[in-house]
């Protein structure tokens, strides 16, 4: 089999930086009064600026496939160009319908010629199975080369026009107007953009990095849902599908806006993802400490102390000088992220031949974790 490598990476981040005080300008106000949530979740997950796909007058400026297409464009020029591409493997958690696949619509935006497509469902771990894909087929001489992505344009999903119809309801049931937590919560969370990784089968630019080996783990059998969007969670759990709700209830009971069951995620998202960590170590024999750089995608930096602690717990903390994050400059970019932070780590000029660097993706959805293990050439 062959080896496989990153050998170009980019990325595209939609419009200029959002701070913290334009948000709710961007997203808009629900009832006409500012998030009493914002502020909480903000000094928590200390984001400072975040993208969006939105300009000044409030308009949708590119929907996801188009921030994909960009990224792709991004990677290409007159050595790799856009018609050497044999395989499309794209991630999203916000595709921006459901029939057709994401990756079918990045394909139908570059309109360059005949290939393979591939589109991972899910949430923050769909840009690393779009990864592992990739990773495969070229590992498997299937393909010479594939470009992955991760993506998300949440920002449709969290403005304050999917939440109207709700907040009307319940004024209409004499009830308060305010949105459940659950779903305010994540407003102030994730942001716009897409990256790219182009995989060969050759070492070749400036610093390739050689995929030594990619890992996931599911804990969907022992735990319920955290975050979903198109249903309801029930009060034994259980989640009900929009399709089992008349239409009407649809934007009464804002089904497709993305929801979190935050005490569910505070509770288990750190736990469940150092034992996933542990897994590994033990499969592949490797120690914390031959991780030189540490790349983890998290929601907020209020789990970052939480995660080391946890990781001290169990015996396999990684020393904080090897952990590389961006999340505060470019904000939670779901599938994106892993992406956008292997790119600035890569920009950065701080590697050096032999390093090693591990991705890790967790997703809160159904508990996933997704790992990438990576050397640097």
């Amino acid at each position: 089999m062959k080896d496989v490598y990153i050998t170009r990476i980019s990325k595209f981040l939609p419009n200029h930086p959002v701070s913290n005080d334009e948000m709710e300008s961007k997203l808009g106000t629900l009832n006409g009064k500012a998030s009493k949530g914002r502020r909480i979740v903000l000094r928590n997950n200390q984001i400072t600026t975040r993208y969006y796909a939105i300009n000044e007058k409030g308009e949708m400026t590119h929907n996801n496939a188009e921030l994909t297409k960009e990224a792709v464009v991004n990677l290409c020029d007159s050595d790799f160009k856009l018609e050497d591409i044999e395989l499309l493997s794209c991630g999203t958690t916000s595709p921006d319908q459901l029939i057709p696949s994401h990756a079918s619509m990045v394909h139908g935006a570059l309109k360059n010629g005949n290939l393979e497509v591939n589109s991972p469902s899910g949430a923050c771990c769909s840009g690393m199975n779009a990864l592992k894909y990739g990773f495969m087929s070229v590992k498997s001489e299937q393909t010479n080369n594939a470009v992955c992505t991760g993506s998300e344009r949440s920002s449709s999903w969290l403005m304050s026009s999917t939440y109207e119809e709700e907040i009307n309801h319940l004024k209409s049931l004499e009830s308060d107007p305010i949105l459940a937590f659950e779903k305010d919560f994540l407003r102030w969370m994730l942001s716009d953009g897409a990256g790219a990784f182009l995989l060969e089968n050759e070492p070749k630019g400036k610093q390739p990095l050689k995929i030594e080996w990619m890992e996931g783990y599911s804990y969907a059998f022992e735990m319920e849902t955290c975050m979903y969007a198109g249903g309801d969670k029930q009060e034994d759990g259980r989640l009900k599908s929009w399709t089992d709700y008349p239409s009407a209830e649809w934007s009464t009971k804002s089904l497709f806006a993305v929801k979190q069951d935050v005490k569910l995620l505070s509770e288990n998202i750190l736990v469940k993802g150092v034992d996933s960590f542990k897994k590994l170590l033990k499969k592949h024999d490797l120690k914390p400490t031959e991780i030189d750089y540490y790349l983890p995608h998290i929601s907020s930096y209020y789990f970052k102390e939480r995660l080391y602690q946890e990781m001290v717990d169990q015996g396999v903390e990684i020393p904080w000088e090897n952990w590389f994050m961006n999340l505060s400059k470019v904000g939670n970019v779901g599938a994106g992220s892993i992406f956008l932070m292997l790119e600035e780590l890569v920009a950065s000029g701080k590697l050096k031949k032999g390093d090693k660097i591990l991705l890790s993706v967790p997703e809160s959805a159904r508990f996933s974790f997704a790992y990438a293990y990576l050397t640097v050439c």
